[in-house]
């Protein structure tokens, strides 16, 4: 079932993990695509700053991080490599969850060719980890660029995360990575994944 609008109001920190577990739905190619949301980092502009909207800074890049819960924000990095995040809470709060990792569901072998060039069979462990273990890697598994910049996650369509199985699983709570610059936000434990789950990006 697809999460509706009210799912994506909380704040960053209830939103991160509450994602957990939750399954995104990408349609690409005339193939539906499915993965499981595995690793989650949370940023809140307010007082992080690692944040893209910290101090309140609005741009064209950051604008957004301040529209209300529910939207795609979709940057790019390194002039190479595109990051997803899923928008969190009300609207001008500038909070939002990245996407870090994914557990893919189906399609194994429209993913290993878009990724590797090679049938999922044909792949090492370590590379059918490495498919959808990352930001960047998840982005390009799944087709997703610019183009999905504010797309509503909560209207069915080429784009959108639902329910997804019920299941337990522990959360991880750790500090966040590749943020050496945030000087104190460096330490804030606000990345969090499933225990155990081998799509991790970093344990």
């Amino acid at each position: 079932m697809i999460l509706n609008k009210e799912f994506y109001k909380k704040g960053a920190l209830i939103l991160a993990k509450e994602l957990l577990g939750k399954v995104v739905v990408r349609t690409v190619d005339n193939v539906t695509l499915k993965a499981k949301i595995v690793e989650t980092e949370a940023y809140i502009g307010e007082i992080d700053k690692a944040s893209h909207a910290y101090n309140g800074r609005r741009t064209e890049r950051t604008e957004p991080l301040f529209k209300e819960g529910g939207i795609a924000y979709v940057y790019f990095i390194y002039g190479k490599y595109y990051c997803f995040n899923v928008i969190s809470g009300a609207e001008d709060k500038g909070e939002g969850v990245l996407i870090r990792a994914l557990e893919p569901l189906n399609e194994f072998d429209y993913l290993a060719q878009k990724r590797f060039n090679q049938n999922y069979d044909e792949l090492a462990e370590s590379k059918k980890k490495a498919i959808t273990n990352g930001p960047s890697k998840l982005c390009m598994a799944f087709s997703i660029n610019k183009s999905e910049n504010y797309m509503k996650l909560y209207e069915k369509g080429e784009f959108y995360i639902e329910s997804g199985e019920e299941e337990n699983f522990e959360i991880i709570d750790t500090t966040r990575i590749g943020i050496d610059y945030a000087e104190e936000a460096i330490d804030f434990p606000w990345r969090f994944y499933i225990k155990g789950n081998k799509y991790i990006s970093k344990r």
